[in-house]
């Protein structure tokens, strides 16, 4: 029953207990005497009936007073203690009830605590098995999860739905260059994220046709399939992707297919952009093709002086000086060409070069095994930074070390090479030191000049074009007070490890939770939004700061802050936060709340330019927020100017706190954060609120789950129904 149609019974019945029995004992004395005497007996009250009427009311309140009293701690007392003994239970169970109110009531909250106490001692032996249990498992997942998010290569896997279940951190890099003009964070992240469609970058067909062909690689008896195919993003870039199968046990109907050994129930795609590659192939491409036209040419005009001259070799002076100068022209002609594009294929060769952080200990060990291996010189090290690491090619590195080490022998018959490598700045300073003679600054600049031919080895390449393609030079010096000479190579030194542009969050782990493997267990679903479980969808969870409280009068949003939950995960790295100028001047009494000064929003980008990136950000998700009427009312005024109309679902945290606790006093975010035990960081951020929000709606879906509430339907329903939905800007 519910609890006010309680209350009003329990004030009935109070009534009829402190009137009924006077008005039972009066009735039926009345029905046993007889008429004369019901006359005297009713002049004797009539005239006392107001007295009588007015003790009964008092003793009514009285009997009230004391009732509400009563209903209040034991009745009310006891329900608020039943929620927060849910609590405890679910959502929170490092929460403590506060003995208060009658004795009785105080005890059984110490009891309550008593009991949760050896219930958590309980639940800690049982985790510390688990624990034990499952460490293997999880230590081989959390090396696969660092193993793909530091890969080079960009990886995605995907279910085959299309749904991204994993990704690294090459991929997010690589996708934001998907994205034209740069795109904002909210367009870049609507293109890579858990749950979302690998369908919005590649074309579905092209992903079918590739799955066609594993299937077909399967059924041939190969155990490891792969494909590859090419595509172009939408910003022209062309796109090299190679596909193979993640197997899964049984697929989703529970058959397997008659001679099918291995069921596809995901794949893994690898991402090579090679726009430049192909751009240096056709340019290649065209170098061959032009030499060979050309060549032909020539040789077409020699072979017809020749045969002219062979033919007659009587043929005048006059007309043999002619023959021979076509010959000799055609001659030269084929030379200029032939160097022209050994040029140009030297070029190419550099942009081809990867510069890889080794460290400089191994380029010198390298060196000095190539160099004590093909020469028979002795080698040394003087002075080393063995921390040092650099950015280069060791193949062409060595190479042109090798080269040098050459020509002095060549040159000078050098006896013994010593090495330093030390840092200077952003370089690194890798001399070559020898005792003896020194060279000239025009040998030099011949030796770096000149193909690297020596010794048997042919390369189009010189000193010149490999120092260029580390950005360093050649130098040459010498100490007059040690007789030393040598070779100074200026190459870069390695820097820090990039990381990928992301907008500023609120970290809460070291590593980004960019893999979910529970989601292999997902399918499509077309059945409505209202019927899913709460637990099977995505949501995001977003907050605003705004210059005001009053949306109509005129206040604006300043900041938005969003972060993504997939299956009951909160992905703070995959957030969206943007500052807004709001194109009038801010409130003081805003400022003192947000820490938004009109100076960090003056330049912003207007509400015009980040809705709709947030529109994509959110798209095909269910909306979360803490009192969701109030920014969903700056949202709506903004639909004629923007054209966008945020149409999905829309969950609010305040109205399921009250559909969970009805009779707690408040349903503030942080004092619902206090109850379920959920840190308070970055408030009155709007990234830092909608973590928080986050936090508390995953802590929320048992709580609802114990109360019935298992679906979306059901929890939008649930929160229509209670007090605070009233609430309207």
């Amino acid at each position: 029953m519910n609890l006010r149609l309680r209350y009003l019974f329990a004030i009935i019945l109070l009534g009829l207990l402190i009137t009924g029995p006077f008005l039972l004992t009066l009735a039926l004395l009345m029905a046993e005497m007889p008429g004369s005497e019901r006359q005297i007996l009713a002049d004797l009250l009539l005239p006392r009936l107001p007295i009588g009427l007015m003790m009964t009311a008092l003793g009514f309140v009285i009997g009230m007073a004391i009732f509400h009293g009563l209903f209040r701690q034991y009745v009310q007392g006891l329900l608020k203690l039943a929620e927060l003994m849910r609590l405890m239970l679910g959502a929170n169970r490092n929460f403590r009830v506060t003995p208060e109110g009658p004795p009785e009531v105080q005890q059984l909250g110490r009891t309550i605590n008593e009991l949760a106490q050896q219930r958590d001692g309980l639940l800690a032996d049982v985790a510390t098995q688990i624990r034990q249990a499952n460490a293997s498992v999880a230590e081989e997942r959390n090396r696969l999860a660092a193993l793909m998010s530091e890969l080079n290569q960009s990886v995605v896997v995907c279910n085959l739905d299309g749904r991204i279940l994993l990704y690294n951190n090459r991929a997010r890099a690589q996708f934001r260059s998907f994205v034209r003009d740069g795109g904002g964070s909210g367009e870049a992240g609507a293109l890579l994220g858990l749950g979302r469609s690998i369908f919005g970058v590649f074309d579905r067909n092209l992903i079918a046709h590739a799955l066609d062909r594993l299937q077909y690689r399967l059924t041939t008896g190969d155990s490891q399939p792969s494909t590859h195919f090419v595509t172009a993003t939408r910003t022209g870039q062309l796109i090299r992707v190679q596909m193979a199968p993640v197997f899964s046990a049984t697929p989703s109907n529970g058959e397997v297919e008659e001679g099918s050994g291995h069921v596809i129930g995901g794949y893994v795609l690898m991402l090579d952009n090679i726009t430049r590659t192909v751009e240096i192939e056709t340019k290649r491409d065209e170098i061959l093709q032009n030499l060979t036209e050309g060549s032909r040419a020539s040789l077409a005009n020699i072979r017809a002086a020749v045969e002219t001259l062979l033919e007659y070799p009587d043929v005048e002076a006059e007309q043999r000086k002619r023959f021979l100068r076509i010959i000799g022209d055609e001659v030269l002609n084929m030379g200029q060409r032939l160097d022209r594009t050994l040029d140009s294929h030297a070029d190419s060769l550099r942009a081809r070069w990867p510069l890889e952080e080794m460290l400089g200990a191994d380029l010198i060990a390298a060196a000095q095994r190539r160099i004590e291996s093909k020469y028979g010189l002795s080698v040394k090290i003087d002075e080393l930074d063995p921390d040092l690491w650099v950015k280069v090619d060791s193949f062409s590195l060595i190479q042109a070390m090798s080269y040098l080490v050459g020509r002095l022998l060549e040159t000078f018959a050098i006896r013994l090479l010593r090495f330093r490598l030390t840092q200077a700045g952003r370089l690194a300073h890798l001399d070559m030191v020898w005792t003896g003679a020194a060279i000239s600054t025009e040998t030099l600049h011949a030796w770096e000049l000149e193909p690297m031919n020596l010794s048997g080895e042919n390369s189009p390449l010189t000193l010149r074009d490999i120092m260029d393609r580390h950005g360093g030079e050649l130098w040459f010096k010498r100490e007059s007070a040690t007789q030393q000479a040598y070779f100074r190579l200026l190459i870069p030194a390695a820097a820090h490890q990039e990381t990928v542009a992301s907008p500023a969050q609120l970290r809460g782990e070291s590593r980004p939770e960019y893999y979910d493997f529970d989601l292999f267990k997902r399918s499509n679903q077309d059945h409505a939004l209202d019927d899913r479980l709460l637990t099977d969808l995505t949501y995001t969870v977003f907050d605003t700061e705004t210059t005001g409280l009053d949306p109509s009068a005129g206040d604006e949003i300043i900041q938005f802050g969003a972060v993504r939950i997939v299956n009951r995960r909160l992905l703070r790295h995959e957030s969206f936060e943007q500052l807004i100028d709001p194109r009038r001047r801010m409130n003081p009494e805003s400022i003192a709340i947000h820490g938004i000064t009109q100076e960090m929003v003056n330049g912003q980008p207007a509400i015009e330019k980040v809705l709709p990136e947030f529109y994509r950000f959110s798209e095909d998700t269910v909306l979360v927020a803490h009192n969701a009427a109030f920014d969903m009312r700056f949202l709506q005024l903004k639909e004629e100017s923007t054209n966008i109309r945020f149409t999905q679902p829309v969950l609010d945290t305040l109205l399921l706190s009250a559909v969970i606790h009805p009779n707690q006093e408040s349903h503030q975010l942080e004092l619902i954060a206090e109850r379920l035990g959920i840190p308070l960081i970055g408030r009155h951020t709007a990234l830092g609120d909608a973590i928080v929000t986050g936090e508390v709606f995953l802590h929320m879906i048992q709580p609802l789950n114990d109360m019935g509430i298992y679906t979306l339907g059901e929890a939008l329903t649930a929160a229509k129904n209670t007090y605070y939905a009233r609430i309207q800007y």
